[in-house]
């Protein structure tokens, strides 16, 4: 019998429902089963380098402001997951509502936030 408890996988989707990433708390992954971020308890999603990229709606989707007044400081990643196997089947969208003015959705409008630590313009360089 397997004693590790069955993780919960939560797909989340874009403002055209379109699921674009999982959720196995913390962790997110985008649909190849590649680490892209995390969720803090309070809903703020965070880049694999540890840079907020915005928050987890109840739809659930990641929205975020267009303009922000305050930076939120840098946080130290969890340790990177294995990687996630994607099931071929998901659900359906639930039905979303319009976002209000100066609301993005991060995955439709902005998905170069969420990047794998291999890839985007914010990781170091190797020399």
């Amino acid at each position: 019998m397997n004693s590790q408890p069955q993780r919960s996988i939560i797909p989340i989707y874009t403002s055209r429902g379109d699921a674009e990433a999982f959720l196995v708390y913390p962790h997110l992954f985008n649909r190849v089963g590649e680490w892209i971020g995390w969720v803090t308890a309070d809903r703020q999603v965070y880049s694999v380098l540890g840079f907020y990229v915005g928050d987890l709606t109840a739809e659930p989707r990641i929205i975020r402001k267009r303009i922000t007044a305050t930076l939120k400081p840098r946080r130290t990643p969890p340790a990177p997951p294995q990687r996630l196997a994607v099931s071929a089947t998901i659900p359906l969208a639930p039905l979303m509502g319009d976002l209000r003015f100066g609301v993005l959705d991060v995955l439709l409008d902005e998905p170069e936030r969420l990047h794998t630590l291999d890839a985007g313009e914010m990781r170091q360089d190797l020399d």
